[in-house]
């Protein structure tokens, strides 16, 4: 169960067309110590994802304030054969308030290689398959990320790079530096979060002035090859199983139309909303982060199927909540 025509096959030969994002592993957002029930959690949690078709794992350096990292690392130091068989992918870049300045962004050369190592001792690897920028950093040199990108690539500590949260003027002002290619951009994309789409179905109209997406983001990714990752792609189970009482009509709606398309496919409400963003030509590739095994296995079943034109716009529309332009 691969996404042999992902742009990222390229680079991560047989990749899961689904990812398993790990930032619900390892406890809370705090500094409390690993527990032998985190560690199970993540075997489980591995388990079930590659047992259900995922062989690719996203990782950043925040999550759980490091602790997923380092719960995955004790996954891997118990089955070290299991290295061989996956992808890993870990993001930099976020610094969150501390004795020397506020939350901020930094992708500085120092900031880069430093996170890297940390990433790699806590997971007990040499090496990542991806590393990516977390987020766009103001003042961020393309050079200076060129230095650390050569560094890390020439030592084997990264094999290939990417980013996240980026605007195709800032991919290509960062590429412009680089020797090696960016291969992926994880932005935020689901059936909640349609700005992604809204932005061309919006070109020349008013009603598209506020939309938070930037024009030619889309087609400036699928010309280059760059693999577009959906981070949220589940919407927390909005529209999965989660109690909608008290949500929008659009989100009450879209949920049973979930439902009902779910039997007629034979398949899971959350495999029809993952479909919905591997329907879309960009060839997007989710990120799940459920902790939940059953709701793990019931992703992957969106790699089995192919929405209808008619499905995949009655989707869209229903969760828009108004007829389209």
């Amino acid at each position: 169960m691969t996404n042999s025509s992902s742009p990222l096959t390229h680079y991560l030969p047989n990749v899961s067309s689904i990812v398993y994002g790990c930032m619900g592993l390892g406890g809370n957002w705090d500094d409390s110590p690993i527990t032998n029930a985190y560690v199970e959690q993540a075997n489980d949690c591995v388990n079930t994802a590659l047992e259900s078709g995922i062989n690719f794992f996203d990782h950043a350096d925040i999550y759980t304030l490091g602790k997923a990292e380092q719960v995955f690392g004790k996954v891997l130091s118990e089955r070290p054969q299991l290295r061989k068989k996956i992808y890993i992918q870990s993001k930099c870049g976020i610094r969150f308030a501390d004795a020397n300045g506020p939350k901020r962004y930094d992708l500085s050369a120092d900031w880069i290689e430093a996170s890297v190592e940390s990433s790699l001792q806590r997971l007990n690897t040499d090496y990542l398959d991806v590393l990516m920028l977390h987020r766009p950093d103001p003042l961020m040199q393309p050079e200076e990320i060129a230095r650390a990108f050569e560094a890390l690539k020439r030592e084997g500590k990264v094999h290939h790079f990417a980013v996240s949260n980026m605007q195709h003027h800032q991919i290509a002002f960062l590429q412009h530096a680089l020797d090696e290619p960016l291969v992926a951009n994880q932005i935020e994309a689901s059936l909640l979060k349609q700005d992604w789409i809204d932005e061309g179905v919006y070109a020349g109209n008013s009603e598209g002035r506020d939309i938070n997406f930037t024009s030619g983001t889309l087609e400036y990714c699928r010309r280059q090859n760059i693999q577009l990752q959906s981070w949220g792609s589940l919407a927390q189970g909005l529209y999965s199983g989660r109690d909608v009482k008290g949500e929008s009509d659009a989100v009450q709606r879209t949920s049973l139309l979930v439902t009902t398309l779910a039997d007629v496919y034979s398949t899971s409400p959350e495999a029809i909303v993952l479909a919905w963003l591997m329907r879309h030509p960009v060839r997007m590739q989710p990120v799940i982060g459920t902790t939940d095994c059953a709701r793990i296995a019931a992703s992957c079943q969106a790699m089995n199927i192919q929405l209808s034109r008619e499905h995949w716009y009655a989707l869209y529309v229903s969760a828009k909540g108004h007829e389209l332009p």
